[in-house]
């Protein structure tokens, strides 16, 4: 024989699993419905990727001191500050290869952002990170101010010769890409720096024709 309380609590108990099973099953159909509705609200087009295009990155080689031309295919955004980045990255990423003519560690990661602004005239004074956020002239020349990683001063090659390379393999690269880059300037995780890793200078505005690509050339 049951006994009288234990009927009550298992009928209890079923009486509980039944509502439970039911509470489930409506939590389940209203889940089901709401997906069906994000699925029907999600965009069907594919998103929109960046056409290929060729680029002209100016390469340093440590074996002769030379700066030269090598063409990529690169997929280029339109801002022309989103495509400088970008171009500047590939460059970084030649650098960080295990066979590079210019071994220089960090990658596409060592470019941080790149700026474009009018460039001032030079009497005017050094750019700073404030004034980056000006829109550059529409026609004129412009100022490229490139924030670099601090790990990636913090890794390159102390010596004149390498970090000048660095230096004017970067400026040559805004130039022949952005032809309206006629000055550039260098930040350090924002800031302005002394020098690169001891000795190329980084409170000076450079010239786009101080980096000119000629084999053999000395920097």
């Amino acid at each position: 024989m049951i006994a009288r309380h234990q009927t009550i609590l298992f009928g209890v108990l079923l009486a509980a699993s039944v509502a439970m099973g039911i509470v489930l099953w409506q939590l389940r159909e209203r889940a089901h419905q709401r997906l069906l509705q994000g699925q029907d609200s999600a965009p069907t087009q594919a998103p929109e990727v960046a056409p290929a295009e060729q680029a002209t990155l100016i390469v340093a080689n440590d074996a002769d001191n030379s700066l030269l031309s090598q063409i990529q295919t690169l997929p280029l955004p339109k801002d022309p500050g989103a495509r400088a980045r970008l171009i500047l990255g590939k460059l970084m990423d030649l650098y960080a290869a295990p066979d590079a003519a210019h071994p220089v560690p960090g990658g596409s990661s060592s470019i941080a952002q790149v700026f474009l602004l009018s460039a001032p005239s030079l009497a005017a004074g050094p750019a700073t990170p404030s004034s980056a956020v000006k829109a550059p002239d529409a026609s004129g020349p412009q100022l490229a101010v490139v924030n670099l990683t601090g790990s990636f001063a913090a890794n390159h090659p102390s010596g004149l010769e390498a970090e000048t390379l660095t230096v004017l393999s970067i400026c040559g690269t805004l130039h022949a890409n952005l032809p309206r880059v006629t000055q550039v300037r260098f930040l350090v995780d924002g800031q302005q720096r002394p020098t690169l890793a001891g000795h190329a200078d980084l409170t000076r505005t450079y010239l786009a024709t101080d980096a000119l690509p000629t084999e053999g050339a000395h920097p």
